[in-house]
Protein backbone atom coordinates (compact mmCIF):
# COMPACT_ATOMS: atom_id res chain seq x y z
CA UNK A 1 0.00 0.00 0.00
CA UNK A 2 1.47 3.29 -0.99
CA UNK A 3 1.30 5.78 1.94
CA UNK A 4 2.55 9.32 0.49
CA UNK A 5 1.42 10.03 -3.35
CA UNK A 6 4.04 10.20 -4.96
CA UNK A 7 6.31 11.05 -2.38
CA UNK A 8 4.43 14.27 -1.73
CA UNK A 9 2.50 13.99 1.63
CA UNK A 10 5.94 12.43 3.27
CA UNK A 11 7.97 15.73 1.32
CA UNK A 12 4.90 17.74 3.09
CA UNK A 13 5.30 16.88 6.39
CA UNK A 14 9.25 16.81 5.87
CA UNK A 15 9.58 20.02 4.72
CA UNK A 16 6.63 21.36 7.58
CA UNK A 17 8.96 19.69 9.86
CA UNK A 18 12.43 21.08 8.80
CA UNK A 19 10.63 24.45 8.72
CA UNK A 20 9.38 24.08 12.01
CA UNK A 21 12.67 22.11 13.99
CA UNK A 22 14.20 25.12 14.47
CA UNK A 23 11.32 26.88 16.09
CA UNK A 24 11.15 24.31 17.77
CA UNK A 25 14.48 24.47 19.93
CA UNK A 26 13.24 28.24 20.69
CA UNK A 27 10.27 26.86 22.88
CA UNK A 28 9.71 27.08 26.61
CA UNK A 29 9.75 24.26 28.58
CA UNK A 30 5.80 23.54 29.19
CA UNK A 31 4.69 23.32 32.77
CA UNK A 32 4.29 20.29 35.08
CA UNK A 33 1.47 18.77 33.69
CA UNK A 34 -1.74 18.91 35.99
CA UNK A 35 -3.15 15.79 36.46
CA UNK A 36 -7.28 16.07 34.90
CA UNK A 37 -10.29 14.54 36.34
CA UNK A 38 -10.52 10.82 34.33
CA UNK A 39 -12.11 9.78 31.51
CA UNK A 40 -11.44 6.49 31.81
CA UNK A 41 -8.97 3.53 32.32
CA UNK A 42 -7.85 3.95 28.43
CA UNK A 43 -6.82 7.82 28.44
CA UNK A 44 -5.62 7.42 32.17
CA UNK A 45 -2.92 5.05 30.83
CA UNK A 46 -2.09 7.13 27.75
CA UNK A 47 -1.61 9.59 30.30
CA UNK A 48 0.31 7.69 32.28
CA UNK A 49 2.75 6.04 29.26
CA UNK A 50 3.00 9.18 27.24
CA UNK A 51 3.69 12.07 29.97
CA UNK A 52 7.26 12.45 29.45
CA UNK A 53 6.21 13.92 26.14
CA UNK A 54 4.71 17.06 28.16
CA UNK A 55 8.08 18.54 28.01
CA UNK A 56 8.54 19.26 24.27
CA UNK A 57 12.28 19.18 24.22
CA UNK A 58 11.69 15.00 25.40
CA UNK A 59 9.46 14.97 22.23
CA UNK A 60 12.28 17.16 19.75
CA UNK A 61 14.82 14.60 20.97
CA UNK A 62 12.39 11.66 20.68
CA UNK A 63 12.56 12.90 17.00
CA UNK A 64 9.22 14.70 16.61
CA UNK A 65 9.05 17.60 14.47
CA UNK A 66 6.29 19.98 14.29
CA UNK A 67 3.19 20.81 11.47
CA UNK A 68 1.28 23.93 11.65
CA UNK A 69 -1.37 24.36 14.28
CA UNK A 70 -4.53 22.82 13.01
CA UNK A 71 -8.41 24.76 13.54
CA UNK A 72 -11.25 22.81 13.14
CA UNK A 73 -13.96 24.65 10.99
CA UNK A 74 -16.48 24.50 13.15
CA UNK A 75 -14.35 25.91 15.78
CA UNK A 76 -11.94 24.55 18.42
CA UNK A 77 -8.38 23.00 17.48
CA UNK A 78 -6.38 20.19 17.48
CA UNK A 79 -3.35 22.46 18.08
CA UNK A 80 0.53 22.35 16.89
CA UNK A 81 0.90 18.57 16.06
CA UNK A 82 4.49 17.20 16.82
CA UNK A 83 4.62 13.93 14.50
CA UNK A 84 7.32 11.11 14.85
CA UNK A 85 7.86 9.87 11.26
CA UNK A 86 9.86 7.00 12.21
CA UNK A 87 6.53 5.58 14.54
CA UNK A 88 4.25 6.82 11.34
CA UNK A 89 6.17 4.82 9.25
CA UNK A 90 6.69 1.58 10.82
CA UNK A 91 2.82 1.29 11.74
CA UNK A 92 3.29 -0.36 14.66
CA UNK A 93 0.48 1.06 17.45
CA UNK A 94 2.13 1.43 20.81
CA UNK A 95 0.20 3.66 23.63
CA UNK A 96 3.65 4.58 24.77
CA UNK A 97 4.71 5.63 20.88
CA UNK A 98 2.35 7.85 19.84
CA UNK A 99 2.91 8.11 16.10
CA UNK A 100 1.95 12.25 16.78
CA UNK A 101 1.06 14.43 20.26
CA UNK A 102 -0.54 18.01 20.45
CA UNK A 103 0.19 20.82 21.97
CA UNK A 104 -1.45 24.15 22.68
CA UNK A 105 0.16 27.22 22.54
CA UNK A 106 0.78 29.47 25.44
CA UNK A 107 0.75 33.26 25.68
CA UNK A 108 4.10 33.12 27.16
CA UNK A 109 4.97 31.19 24.37
CA UNK A 110 5.52 27.93 25.92
CA UNK A 111 3.74 25.04 24.85
CA UNK A 112 1.30 22.54 26.66
CA UNK A 113 0.73 18.77 26.03
CA UNK A 114 -3.05 18.79 25.07
CA UNK A 115 -3.30 15.32 23.48
CA UNK A 116 -2.05 12.31 21.69
CA UNK A 117 -3.04 10.68 18.39
CA UNK A 118 -1.94 7.10 16.99
CA UNK A 119 -2.33 6.68 13.49
CA UNK A 120 -1.85 3.78 10.81
CA UNK A 121 -2.27 3.17 7.65
CA UNK A 122 -3.79 -0.14 8.10
CA UNK A 123 -7.49 -0.64 9.54
CA UNK A 124 -9.75 -0.84 10.54
CA UNK A 125 -7.81 -0.07 13.48
CA UNK A 126 -8.82 0.24 17.14
CA UNK A 127 -6.50 0.25 20.50
CA UNK A 128 -7.75 -0.96 23.82
CA UNK A 129 -10.43 -1.50 22.00
CA UNK A 130 -11.27 1.89 20.31
CA UNK A 131 -11.91 2.12 16.87
CA UNK A 132 -10.08 4.54 14.79
CA UNK A 133 -11.35 7.25 12.54
CA UNK A 134 -10.73 6.76 9.32
CA UNK A 135 -9.61 9.98 6.92
CA UNK A 136 -9.40 9.95 3.38
CA UNK A 137 -7.77 11.17 0.52
CA UNK A 138 -7.20 14.37 -0.43
CA UNK A 139 -6.46 15.35 3.26
CA UNK A 140 -4.85 18.49 4.70
CA UNK A 141 -2.07 16.56 5.61
CA UNK A 142 -1.40 15.17 1.92
CA UNK A 143 -1.03 11.45 3.25
CA UNK A 144 -2.97 8.28 1.38
CA UNK A 145 -6.55 7.27 3.28
CA UNK A 146 -5.23 6.60 7.11
CA UNK A 147 -6.82 5.92 10.36
CA UNK A 148 -6.32 8.21 13.40
CA UNK A 149 -7.60 8.27 16.89
CA UNK A 150 -7.31 11.10 19.29
CA UNK A 151 -7.07 11.02 22.58
CA UNK A 152 -7.13 14.49 24.56
CA UNK A 153 -5.51 12.75 28.26
CA UNK A 154 -3.92 16.46 29.59
CA UNK A 155 -7.14 18.39 28.12
CA UNK A 156 -10.29 17.74 29.07
CA UNK A 157 -12.44 17.84 25.87
CA UNK A 158 -16.42 18.81 25.92
CA UNK A 159 -16.98 16.71 22.85
CA UNK A 160 -15.23 13.51 24.60
CA UNK A 161 -12.10 12.19 25.05
CA UNK A 162 -11.54 10.84 21.63
CA UNK A 163 -13.03 13.50 19.55
CA UNK A 164 -10.57 15.14 16.86
CA UNK A 165 -11.09 19.12 17.78
CA UNK A 166 -11.51 20.76 21.28
CA UNK A 167 -13.67 23.34 21.43
CA UNK A 168 -11.18 24.13 24.71
CA UNK A 169 -7.88 24.28 22.67
CA UNK A 170 -6.56 27.26 20.59
CA UNK A 171 -4.21 28.30 17.94
CA UNK A 172 -4.59 31.85 18.76
CA UNK A 173 -0.81 31.71 19.98
CA UNK A 174 0.54 29.74 17.31
CA UNK A 175 3.12 31.85 14.77
CA UNK A 176 3.54 30.80 11.09
CA UNK A 177 5.18 27.29 10.83
CA UNK A 178 3.99 25.77 14.15
CA UNK A 179 5.56 27.02 16.55
CA UNK A 180 4.32 28.80 19.85
CA UNK A 181 5.00 32.72 19.76
CA UNK A 182 3.22 35.65 21.81
CA UNK A 183 4.94 38.12 19.39
CA UNK A 184 4.06 36.18 16.33
CA UNK A 185 0.82 36.01 17.15
CA UNK A 186 -0.21 39.41 18.70
CA UNK A 187 1.84 40.90 15.34
CA UNK A 188 -0.97 38.87 12.63
CA UNK A 189 -3.39 40.08 14.97
CA UNK A 190 -2.21 43.87 14.95
CA UNK A 191 -1.61 44.12 18.44
CA UNK A 192 1.14 46.03 19.65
Amino acid sequence: MKRFPAGVGLLGLLLFGALSASAGSKEAAAPPLKPMASAGPFVDRVHTVAGRLGDVHVALAEGYTALPCASGMEGGSMGIHYVNQAYLADDTLDLSRPEAVMYEPQPDGSLQLVGAEYITFKGPANLGGHLFNFVTAPNRYGLDPYYELHVWAWRTNPRGPFADMNPDVSCIWAAPGGESSRSAAKSRMGVP
